[in-house]
């Protein structure tokens, strides 16, 4: 279990990570999913240079996208592309930014791959935004049997025994108790992503 202590240093750290280095990956929420939500890669892209990005590159088709802009750019671009995607094909869609200085101290805080998991049991859930202590405390480590959890400043690291489609450590549960929205990502899309961006 977390001491508060430990719980406050990686929220101050994954904070410091904010700082803009012009190269950032988005996280969308829920789309391309069993045939829902479908929104092509292409479109998506071109939602980003109207607004304002650069080197705009897509990754597979659950909604990862990188890109350069400046600080400016970036300062309430999540809900501008929310918007878009309202205004272009009618459902709200979630989505998470993160700096490439950001993700890399995702791939350097892992507790799970310094522990040596299997990569294929491992998952991040990125935040919106970081919870409160409080939250994180409450959280119940024993909800899943077979799975564990980590949070770390605005991720929760996850290596799922049962595999994602059984845990019990779902966006909702995250969501509802964290009072933030939550995207996962599994460790091998994480790399990816971290190499594209160049975190």
């Amino acid at each position: 279990m977390l001491r508060l202590c430990d719980v406050w240093r990686r929220l101050s750290e994954w904070r410091e990570g904010a700082v803009a280095t012009g190269r950032y990956v988005a996280l969308l929420r829920g789309i391309n999913v069993s045939g829902k939500n479908m929104l092509p890669m292409k479109e998506l892209a071109a939602m980003f240079v109207a607004a304002g990005c650069s080197r705009v590159e897509t990754y597979i088709q659950s909604g990862n996208v990188v890109f350069s802009a400046g600080a400016g750019v970036v300062k309430g671009l999540d809900a501008r592309i929310s918007k878009m995607i309202g205004e272009g094909f009618g459902w709200k869609v979630p989505v998470v930014i993160r700096s490439a200085a950001q993700m890399g101290v995702v791939v350097r805080e892992n507790p799970f791959l310094k522990a040596g998991s299997a990569v294929e049991l491992m998952h991040v859930y990125f935040l919106a935004e970081a919870p409160g202590v409080e939250m994180v405390v409450g959280l119940d480590a024993g909800r899943s049997p077979g799975d564990r959890f980590e949070v770390v400043g605005g991720e929760i690291y996850l290596e799922l025994g049962n595999g994602m489609g059984k845990s019990k450590l779902t966006n909702a549960y995250f969501d509802s108790k964290l009072k933030t929205v939550s995207t996962a990502r599994n460790w091998r899309t994480v790399l990816k992503l971290v190499e594209m961006s160049g975190g």
